[in-house]
C-alpha cells in the first residue's frame, strides 16, 4: 500500500474541507479520494472524519493523525531535498561572523578563494570579537576560538588555536631573554583583554608541570594586531595564537622564547545553527575551511619547531 500517498491524500481533504477540492488539488476523481480514505480508516481501525452533506470534520483520532501526518509529510520532504543539495552547487547568500585578526589575516583570503571557486554565492563578512548570537542575529555560521558553550550550536573543528610567547630582538638584547616562566615576572609583558585573567599566563612545561605566572606590563588592550604591533616595536612580551604572530617570527621581527614550555591552545570551530540538514553552501564553505587549515595550519609552520 502507498502509505505516504494516503497520508497525502487525508491532509489534502482536511485543508481542502471537501473530498471535491482535495480530489481537484490531487488531480484525482473524488471517488478514488473518498476511496482511499474510507480504506485508510479501515486500515487504521478508527474514524478519521465526520461526514455530513455539508462538511467534513476531524474526529479526535483524526486531528491526532493529522498532526503526525503532517509531521511525516514535511520530514520527507526536507529529507528529499538535503538528498539533492549533496549534488546542488552552492549558490545564494552567506552570512558569516568571525574574529577580527584571524578575519583579516587569513580568512580574507580563503573567502576571496571560496567565492574564486564557487560563483553562484554572496558571502556577507562580519568582522568583530564581541560574542554575536547567530539565530537571532541571522548568521549562517561563525568562526570561533576557544571553549563553546552554546548546545544550540554543532560545531565543526577547523584547526588547533596554539600561542608562544615572543618578544623583538630588540627587547630582549636590552632585558635578556626569560628561561624560566617565574622570570615573566621582571619583565614588561603585554595583556590582551580578551581572555578571562589577562594579568595570568599559564604555561605548561615538557614534563607536564604547569606553571601560572601573574605578569603584567604597560599596556593593555583588546586586539592581538595591536599587541604584536608595539612588541615589535621592541616594548615588552606578548602571548598570542602563532596565526597572528608567525609572519613577524619568520621575518625575524619577532623571537619566540621559553620553548620548553607551552602557553594553553585553543581550538579553531566552525559553528552553526542546529538545522535538521546543512545547506549546501554552509557545508561547501565549512569543508573547504577544514581542507584549507587542518590539523597542522600553514601558519604554525614558522614556530613548529621552535614550540615545547
Amino acid at each position: 500500500m502507498d502509505k505516504l500517498g494516503d497520508m497525502a491524500a487525508y491532509v489534502r481533504v482536511v485543508e481542502a474541507k471537501t473530498f471535491t477540492a482535495a480530489a481537484e488539488r490531487l488531480g484525482w476523481s473524488k471517488s478514488v479520494v473518498s476511496r482511499r480514505i474510507a480504506e485508510l480508516e479501515e486500515r487504521l481501525g478508527a474514524r478519521l472524519l465526520n461526514r455530513s452533506t455539508r462538511r467534513l470534520s476531524l474526529t479526535e483520532a483524526g486531528a491526532a493523525f493529522y498532526e503526525r501526518c503532517v509531521r511525516i509529510l514535511a520530514d520527507v520532504e526536507e529529507t528529499e531535498a538535503a538528498v539533492a543539495s549533496l549534488h546542488a552547487e552552492p549558490r545564494g547568500l552567506l552570512r558569516v561572523n568571525a574574529p577580527m585578526s584571524f578575519g583579516m589575516l587569513h580568512l580574507a583570503p580563503a573567502v576571496a578563494a571560496f567565492l574564486e571557486r564557487w560563483p553562484e554565492v554572496d558571502v556577507d563578512l562580519s568582522l568583530n570579537d564581541r560574542f554575536v548570537d547567530l539565530i537571532d542575529e541571522g548568521y549562517d555560521l561563525a568562526v570561533r576560538i576557544g571553549t563553546l558553550a552554546d548546545s544550540a550550536l554543532i560545531a565543526r573543528r577547523l584547526a588547533p588555536c596554539r600561542r608562544v610567547v615572543c618578544a623583538a630582538p630588540s627587547y630582549l638584547a636590552r632585558h635578556g631573554e626569560p628561561q624560566r616562566p617565574e622570570d615573566l615576572g621582571r619583565h614588561d609583558c603585554f595583556l590582551y583583554t580578551n581572555t578571562p585573567v589577562a594579568e595570568q599566563w599559564k604555561l605548561t612545561g615538557r614534563d607536564g608541570t604547569e606553571h601560572l605566572v601573574r605578569v603584567g606590563g604597560r599596556l593593555r588592550v583588546n586586539n592581538g594586531d595591536v599587541l604584536r604591533a608595539v612588541a615589535e616595536a621592541g616594548l615588552g612580551l606578548i602571548v598570542l595564537p602563532t596565526f597572528i604572530v608567525a609572519d613577524a617570527v619568520a621575518a625575524g621581527r619577532l623571537k619566540v622564547v621559553l620553548c620548553d614550555y607551552r602557553p594553553a591552545e585553543a581550538t579553531m570551530y566552525a559553528v552553526y545553527p542546529h538545522n535538521r540538514y546543512l545547506s549546501t553552501k554552509v557545508r561547501a564553505f565549512v569543508d573547504f575551511l577544514a581542507e584549507r587549515f587542518g590539523p597542522e595550519p600553514y601558519w604554525d609552520a614558522p614556530v613548529r619547531a621552535l614550540v615545547a
